[in-house]
């Protein structure tokens, strides 16, 4: 598949030469496009690039910018997908096409782009066809086929059109034929005007009075014959104001071997005119560029002499030379040298004696220098280093690069230079790295404290020196305090000197209403200690409304410390319980001591209804893996809630005080939103590095983790027996999240499983289960008829016992629910292991029979 695009890619010549970071996103968005309909990938494109002659590097360019495109989000990929399922071997595509043709001279070979003057016959955005709106020159040749408009003016007035017959002459109507023909613009105007004359006297004398004038019209055609070392020799018909270039341009220019110096113009087997292209496109001569006539001939001899100019030089390239040109002449057309170019000599090659061989070309002699066909001049680059350079860095307010002046320069007078040192810098000690002599690395450690003061010696600056001036915070660690527990924001906060426990809570956003302004505890870095104490422990108290206070005062932070806020020791959270049926104030409670019971709330609400069935009432609690939002989500859904009560666009209009107050809280509620991204985007990243551990079958038996994993469970209570004797054991204290259910008054019986007709029947005083298993029709034949139990209102459970094979059934009330389980399914022995069984029973026999004997 993939064989029928490489054959497909022709004319790549120029994909050797492709340099990626010149192509635009709209070119490379072009060739993604092309590489998904014939459906490659980004990794099969870059190998078809490297098979079709591009550079590694520029193809690992090309891979790096189609994923940054395509990561950008900038093109509509389809990642490779083949559209309407193209078959590559049906399709005649070249994937590269569009890169191609992004250069004006896609067609051009390498050797051919290197060519001064190749070029401009072959850019498509130039065009060298001859301007006919210009006014006619005097100079231009009147020949068979133009057609002249003559006007006449003044005291008489008259306008003729004539044609130029093919003997050269026009006829004059009154006047008879003129010969024009052969003759220019001006000579044809004097024969016509002495002609007309005749019957305009107006036209002659020393005052006239009637006046001539002679334009062209429709102009003639005429044959011109291209030879030589031409792309497209041959003869042309060209307008006849054509020229030398439009001949050249029409004809494709010469080509490889072709002289661009000496373009040679023949009229009537005599030269006319010898062109040089290079005066045109080096100073814009254009003084050989005649106008062609009819039957003309331009002669493109071979080339004599060629060179190649590489390096440093505006324009690298094959030049053309001419005999006795010197080198000086030649760098006029690279249009000189560049900014890097080491001007005081040049290297040739050159082949002499059928061997080649190496020529020096100082600068005096670049007039002089002949350059002779073959040679390659080669421009080197000026030295990449310094001759009196020295650089400064860190703790200076200007670092950088400075002039080592012909007097010399040194470490004071250098950081004067860079206006003096910053506030942080560290002035013990500073570090002067210098290149030796063999351009090894040295370093020089300095006072500079001492250098600045003047109690050191200063030192005297060489070239490329530079001077490192560190800073205090580079060579320490960065300091910080730490706050944990009931603060606002708890965290790690930069340190400030002379920093107190209070400042360093105002930072983190005062303290929790839970909060005690005592036993603060501090725990502080041990440095030195040897008898393996961790850490420095300090206890504080301070204001309750922060004041700042005496012992506070003479207690500041340390780098490093780490303050504990601890929460108050009388301090509860509110918690609620719900009660729910039959009781006369149902809704929420709050708990309003730790062992307040079933019995106080059921008092609190009322007690009972009249309809009450306090038997059926159940406790539903919470169970360890209940999750329970933390104090900051509820923190947030407080924000949340005041917020929208105080939202203006919801609610009644607000008052100063409020719209202060919704506008604190919108900005907590960011503050929160922006941490919860963070805490986001980092649990997404550790989980691309997480490995998965295999799970038991246990834990993957969704039904299982259901009843193992509940957050609620349902609790069996006795009512009846809690509000007769309250604080009993039966009276349970309640906990936060419980939630006590009282129905009505039941009046059913419900049986489900294994019985032949589920159903919900009347409760019926002194009936027994099995009374109630007849009306729902009995047991099923897979009924496991010791096993059923009865599960009553409140969530107790009882089953079924058996003793010396009698059955004691639970009794059943009102609002129970009879279960009938199922007979396990028993698999029944195949022959073949009967069979098995047999056998190995046989062979057991014979062996202990053998053993007797």
């Amino acid at each position: 598949m993939m064989l029928s695009v490489f054959l497909q890619a022709q004319s790549l010549s120029d994909i050797q030469n492709l340099k990626v970071d010149n192509l635009s996103d709209a070119q490379l968005e072009q060739l993604i496009k092309r590489a998904e309909a014939n459906g490659l990938t980004t990794n099969q494109l870059v190998a078809l690039a490297r098979e079709k002659g591009m550079p590694a590097s520029e193809a690992n360019k090309l891979g790096q910018r189609i994923n940054d495109l395509r990561m950008s989000g900038q093109t509509n990929s389809t990642s490779g997908k083949m559209e309407g399922g193209r078959n590559l071997m049906d399709q005649e595509i070249d994937l590269f096409d569009s890169l191609r043709k992004s250069d004006p001279y896609y067609d051009l070979t390498p050797t051919q782009k290197k060519i001064f003057g190749f070029k401009l016959f072959h850019n498509r955005q130039l065009n060298f066809s001859p301007s006919l709106n210009l006014p006619t020159p005097l100079s231009y040749i009147v020949g068979s086929g133009d057609q002249l408009l003559i006007d006449v003016y003044g005291a008489s007035q008259q306008s003729y059109d004539l044609t130029v017959t093919p003997e050269g002459r026009i006829f004059v109507p009154n006047v008879g034929p003129v010969q024009v023909g052969g003759a220019s613009i001006e000579a044809a105007t004097a024969r016509i005007k002495n002609s007309l004359g005749r019957i305009y006297s107006g036209l002659n004398g020393a005052n006239p009075n009637t006046f001539l004038q002679v334009r062209l019209g429709n102009i003639r055609s005429i044959k011109v014959s291209m030879v030589g070392e031409l792309t497209k020799p041959g003869t042309y018909t060209l307008p006849s104001f054509a020229t030398v270039f439009n001949a050249l341009y029409a004809a494709g220019g010469p080509n490889e071997n072709g002289a661009f110096r000496n373009i040679q113009v023949y009229r009537n087997s005599k030269l006319v005119a010898a062109v040089d292209i290079y005066e045109f496109l080096s100073k814009g001569d254009q003084s050989a560029n005649i106008l062609l006539q009819d039957n003309d001939v331009i002669i493109v001899p071979p080339l004599q002499a060629r060179v190649e100019i590489t390096g440093p030089v505006r324009r690298e390239g094959l030049f053309e030379v001419k005999p006795n040109e010197a080198l000086a002449d030649l760098f006029v057309y690279t249009g000189g040298f560049t900014a890097q170019a080491y001007k005081d000599r040049v290297t040739v090659r050159r082949i002499e004696n059928n061997q080649r061989k190496v020529l020096d070309v100082a600068e005096t002699d670049f007039n002089t220098f002949t350059p002779k066909d073959g040679d390659e001049i080669l421009v080197g680059e000026a030295l990449d280093r310094f001759s009196n350079r020295v650089q400064v860095t860190g703790s200076v307010n200007r670092p950088g690069e400075f002039a080592l002046g012909e007097s010399g320069l040194t470490i004071k007078q250098l950081i004067e230079k860079a206006e003096g040192l910053r506030p942080e810098a560290f002035t013990n000690r500073a570090t002067l790295y210098r290149t030796s002599d063999d351009l090894t690395l040295a370093a020089v450690p300095l006072n500079l404290k001492g250098i600045i003061e003047g109690t050191a010696e200063d030192i005297i600056l060489k070239n490329e020196d530079l001077l490192f001036v560190p800073s205090r915070y580079d060579i320490q660690e960065e300091y910080y305090v730490k706050i944990s527990g009931e603060v606002n924001l708890p965290g790690t906060y930069p340190y400030a000197s002379s920093m107190t426990v209070g400042d360093l809570i105002l930072r983190a956003g005062g303290l929790l209403e839970s909060a005690t302004n005592s036993s603060i505890e501090i725990a502080r870095r041990v440095r030195d200690q040897q008898g393996g104490k961790i850490a420095e422990i300090t206890n504080l108290t301070i204001d309750p409304n922060l004041q700042l206070s005496a012992e506070e005062a003479n207690m500041p932070l340390s780098p490093f410390d780490h303050v504990f806020i601890r929460r108050s020791p009388g301090f509860e959270k509110e918690q609620l319980v719900t009660l729910r049926g039959e009781v006369r104030y149902p809704g929420q409670f709050a708990i309003s001591s730790s062992n307040e019971r079933i019995s106080d709330v059921v008092k609190r609400a009322g007690g009972l209804s009249d309809f009450a069935y306090p038997k059926g009432a159940s406790l539903i609690r919470r169970t360890i893996y209940f999750e329970e939002k933390s104090e900051e989500e509820i923190r947030e859904e407080r924000l949340r809630e005041i917020k929208e009560n105080l939202d203006p666009e919801k609610n009644r209009n607000t008052n100063e005080a409020e719209q202060i107050l919704f506008e604190r809280i919108e900005k907590k509620l960011a503050q929160i939103e922006e941490e919860k991204q963070k805490e986001e985007q980092q649990r997404l990243r550790s989980q691309l590095f997480k490995v998965s551990v295999p799970t038991d079958s246990i834990s993957i038996d969704s039904a299982l983790n259901a009843s193992r994993y509940k957050e609620q469970d349902l609790v069996g209570i006795d009512l009846e027996y809690i509000i007769q004797n309250p604080g009993s054991e039966a009276d349970l204290i309640l906990f936060e999240g419980d939630i006590l259910q009282i129905p009505k008054q039941l009046q059913t019986v419900r049986m489900v499983g294994e019985v032949l007709l589920p159903t919900t029947t009347r409760f019926i005083s002194g009936k027994s289960l099995k009374d109630y298993i007849s009306k729902a029709g009995g047991f099923t034949e897979n009924a496991r008829k010791t096993k059923a139990y009865v599960i009553y209102a409140n969530g107790d459970a009882a089953q079924t016992r058996s003793f010396l094979g009698l059955k004691n059934y639970p009794t059943i009330e009102p609002g129970a629910e009879i279960v009938v389980p199922r007979k396990p399914i028993r698999e029944r022995m195949s022959a073949a292991s009967w069979i098995g069984i047999a056998s190995s029973l046989a062979t057991l026999g014979i062996l202990v029979e053998r053993l007797i004997n």
